[in-house]
């Protein structure tokens, strides 16, 4: 027995046609569950259904995995202004923000994050300017940054 191409020639061991994946195959080590509200939602995970997605030895390519983590998107800041001592709570709104695990305002880290759903997050601001920063939110995904995006007001009588 041996192995042959369309034409009829052998193919060898050191010449079988065949390239290294770009996309290796990854094994789930755990059972996976994915959330869906109940009736229509809100986009909170409280009061929500889980359904397992893969269970544990599924074998998946790396891209599959990659696909489950959703990239953030950033819509609205609000408010987009506040002191340069901190401490103004902002609301960030948009999309698949359940992932996000800090916020920085220029290269300054907020505090008290609260994830309130996937469309909406809280934080506090951190002191900072005057002038205007970029946020940036670390994600599962990687990382969303709104450029001038939140403006620390000058100090009083500065």
């Amino acid at each position: 027995m041996g192995l042959y191409r369309e034409n009829g020639t052998r193919i060898t061991k050191a010449a079988f046609p065949a390239v290294p994946l770009d996309d290796p195959p990854v094994r789930v080590t755990e059972d996976i569950y994915v959330s869906e509200p109940y009736g229509k939602g809100d986009g909170r995970p409280e009061g929500s259904k889980l359904f397992m997605l893969y269970p544990a030895g599924t074998v998946l390519l790396r891209s599959v995995v990659d696909r489950l983590f959703t990239e953030a998107a950033v819509t609205g800041i609000s408010p987009a202004a506040g002191p340069a001592v901190g401490g103004t709570v902002v609301t960030i709104t948009g999309s698949h923000l359940d992932g996000v695990s800090a916020v920085t305002f220029g290269n300054a880290p907020g505090t008290e994050l609260r994830v309130r759903s996937a469309a909406e997050l809280s934080v506090k601001t951190p002191p900072g300017g005057p002038g205007t920063v970029a946020v940036e939110l670390t994600h599962d995904s990687g990382s969303v940054s709104k450029a001038d995006a939140f403006t620390y007001d000058s100090p009083a009588g500065g």
